[in-house]
């Protein structure tokens, strides 16, 4: 059984300290198909916990690009039908036994939604964000929309003072961090972020903490306003102004040092290869959903280092916590709706029809 699977049978769950047994009930969840459909169904609670497993309550679930693109029967990776749902902000409703005493019942936290299989190649190599056997909630198995879910204890991570609409963000802007990382910027460094969505967003605050100059890229003024609060330095619309002379005047005439590209299409695959500097890194989070043609001479004249980024890791999570405790995110620009799972349809037909104006839709149990 792989790491954090549901246990969907209903029956009594071991609560420590005293607790007792608590008898639950069947619970609701939000179930997806890949025909543009969306149910609420009734699965049954998580019961007899293992030992080392986690009990957590849901209270707020983000739904992402991966959900829609399930949505829309474009995401061969999913189940169908699945469970969407990885950016958890939850408390702890129970614990097994052999769970560390530092998670307790009613803690705030969120979850690491990826498994590692501890045996490929990225596992051997300790970077289990990549595992080559992942299955992420959600996508490859069944994910958080729903009341309670039960993980073991290792993918559970405490979220200090942080409220649980919160700790939903944490786990998207983790994905941005990451990218940051893999492309080693530095306080010298130019950075162009291309997409400023919630991944896109994430990389541009991990890019500005670290001291580089961000240039953030976007098709949406708003999404480039909110970029530079977040801390952009200079923003430039890829639709209606001459990129390639924009970014010569930012950078002096070198282009930028790093550029992430958090979109996922051929456009902008090319156009991160073209505008990084010679010597520069580009780093890819996006998937582009049709084949991209290069030149690839730029490979070689500018000695690039072109870099993938999957996931995240514990400390991209932690970074994103400790950023959050901050204060000074706005979050709540961040989230475009909270909604109830009775409007998730209706939610998820808009957004297919609306995608360009979404950071983060919230569901609330």
């Amino acid at each position: 059984m792989p790491f954090g699977w549901l246990l969907p049978i209903e029956g009594e769950v071991p609560q420590r300290g005293g607790g007792g047994l608590q008898k639950l009930k069947p619970m609701k969840a939000i179930q997806i198909t890949h025909t543009q459909q969306l149910n609420i169904i009734d699965v049954e609670k998580p019961a007899a916990l293992k030992a080392g497993e986690v009990v957590l309550k849901l209270h707020y679930v983000g739904f992402c690009g991966s959900d829609l693109n399930t949505f829309m029967g474009r995401n061969t990776m999913a189940l169908n039908p699945v469970i969407p749902g990885h950016e958890v902000g939850a408390t702890i409703e129970a614990v097994g036994k052999d769970v560390p005493e530092g998670l307790k019942p009613g803690m705030t936290v969120t979850c690491n939604p990826y498994t590692n299989c501890g045996k490929c190649a990225s596992c051997r190599n300790g970077r289990v964000n990549a595992c080559q056997h992942n299955e992420t909630l959600g996508v490859q198995r069944n994910g958080a929309m729903q009341e309670y879910i039960t993980l073991p204890w290792e993918k559970v991570i405490p979220a200090g003072l942080l409220t649980t609409k919160t700790c939903a963000l944490i786990e998207p802007m983790s994905v941005g961090f990451h990218a940051v990382s893999r492309a080693q910027v530095t306080d010298v460094d130019v950075v162009m972020v291309i997409g400023c969505g919630m991944v896109g967003m994430g990389a541009i605050v991990r890019a500005v903490t670290r001291g580089a100059t961000v240039v953030a890229a976007d098709l949406d003024d708003e999404k480039l306003a909110l970029a530079r609060q977040m801390g952009a330095s200079y923003t430039v619309n890829t639709k209606t102004e001459d990129v390639h002379q924009r970014l010569l005047e930012m950078t002096s005439g070198f282009g930028p040092d790093v550029v992430i590209e958090a979109v996922g299409s051929p456009a902008t695959y090319q156009m991160a290869v073209d505008e990084v500097a010679f010597t520069g890194r580009v780093v890819c989070i996006g998937y582009a959903k049709s084949e991209v043609s290069f030149q690839t001479k730029y490979f070689v004249q500018k000695e690039l280092d072109i870099r993938g980024s999957r996931n995240a890791t514990p400390q991209d999570f932690r970074a994103v916590i400790h950023y959050l405790e901050r204060g000074t995110c706005p979050v709540n620009t961040l989230i475009t709706k909270v909604i109830r799972p009775e409007e998730a349809l209706d939610t998820m037909r808009w957004w297919s029809e609306n995608p360009g104006k979404v950071f983060r839709i919230l569901v609330k149990f």
